[in-house]
């Protein structure tokens, strides 16, 4: 019986958890995460973002002012100004522009490994071009 009980009350807590919303103070939470995450994306006016909403939709464009509970986006494609506020935006982002920094420096230092490596190697196991086999 209390075998019983004890799955019947993990059962109810996991599918109570799964099945009410969110509480308030964690969606404050998530308000206050968006508040400071727009006023550090909007230091820079030409900076492209990219806002995912609570409804799962997306939409790129400017920031161009912030207010208490909202902010002003601006579509990067139509130009137009939209308010939006803080409650509906699941997460907001710098938009992608390409292949960053980061991607070209390790492309960089793949084929110069590459390079380095077929220098290096090749008159090793070539004995300076006596042999005719493999990669020689």
């Amino acid at each position: 019986m209390k075998k019983h009980l004890a799955i019947l009350l993990v059962t109810l807590i996991a599918t109570t958890g799964l099945v009410f919303p969110r509480s308030a103070a964690a969606q404050t939470s998530d308000v206050g995460k968006t508040h400071a995450k727009v006023q550090t994306l909007s230091a820079n006016r030409n900076q492209l973002v990219e806002v995912k909403f609570r409804d799962k939709t997306k939409m790129k464009g400017y920031i161009t002012s912030v207010e208490p509970v909202s902010f002003t986006l601006r579509d990067a494609k139509s130009n137009a100004s939209q308010s939006v506020a803080y409650s509906e935006v699941d997460n907001i982002t710098k938009a992608s522009g390409g292949i960053s920094t980061r991607t070209w420096l390790i492309f960089g230092g793949v084929a110069a490994g590459v390079v380095t490596t077929w220098l290096i190697v090749k008159p090793a196991v070539c004995d300076g071009g006596a042999q005719t086999r493999g990669i020689c």
